[in-house]
């Protein structure tokens, strides 16, 4: 869809975009011109595996200061993209055979990445009067689960999970065994309140974020996790393999 908006656009016709998650406005001036400056003084090579340290520090410091919550830089890992980060997630936490609830409505790459590793995707169909949001009897009707992936703010629906909320998911998830990844990456982007970080109930749920949504750096191609300590080795060796880096430049901006 996206590639015939483009085509539209590109012979001259009209298009409202409403087929990708871009946000109407360029990346933060100070983003660029840092982006600018490192072109001239810096090489653009090969950083490490889970990324720059000063950048890795400064996630951290965003969770105490935006959330409150302790973070350490050391189990923060650079990605390329929320998408890298959904990958290296999967493969590190799942292997072929598993079965990992999915909300629906969701981010159909949710499914596909999950499909595309032998991992099973196991539909939970929300329903509109529980906010779309994941229920206790939703989750016991999935049967046996060794995942469970939920977004909160959610994609399409909006709905946000709160702190009761997802305190109820980290308990379920922790009697039934099941790894809980929580993608966070509309934080910021918010109508009703500021949106919780589960880290505030768990320090050792997996969160995925991005710097597409909220930070307005779609095509820079850089998100972030932050990773259980079981999990931490696992996720190094396969960025390392999968991607040698993120992107250096975009990493400095």
């Amino acid at each position: 869809v996206m590639k015939a908006a483009n085509e539209r656009a590109a012979a001259g016709g009209d298009v409202l975009h409403m087929e990708v998650g871009q946000p109407s406005t360029p990346a933060p001036r100070a983003v660029v011109a840092a982006a600018k400056a490192a072109l001239d003084i810096d090489r653009i090579g090969y950083t490490d595996a889970l990324g720059i340290p000063a950048l890795r520090e400064a996630i951290a410091s965003h969770y105490k200061v935006y959330y409150a919550v302790a973070v350490p830089a050391e189990r923060i890992v650079v990605t390329t993209g929320s998408s890298g980060a959904f990958l290296l997630a999967f493969l590190s936490a799942f292997d072929p055979g598993d079965r990992v609830g999915v909300v629906e409505p969701g981010y159909p790459a949710y499914r596909n990445i999950l499909s595309a590793l032998g991992v099973e995707p196991v539909a939970l169909p929300a329903r509109g009067e529980c906010d779309f949001k994941p229920t206790a009897a939703l989750l016991a009707s999935a049967g046996r689960l060794d995942g469970l992936l939920v977004a909160s703010p959610a994609n399409p629906t909006g709905t946000m999970i709160d702190h009761g909320g997802l305190t109820a998911l980290v308990r379920a998830s922790a009697a039934t065994g099941t790894r809980l990844i929580v993608d966070e990456i509309y934080h910021g982007i918010t109508y009703h309140g500021r949106a919780e970080t589960v880290l505030a109930v768990d320090p050792q749920t997996l969160v995925i974020n991005s710097f597409s949504k909220y930070f307005s750096m779609t095509g820079w191609r850089l998100g972030w996790m932050v990773v259980p300590e079981d999990l931490m080795r696992s996720v190094e060796c396969l960025a390392q393999n999968l991607f040698i880096s993120p992107p250096a430049l975009s990493q400095q901006a």
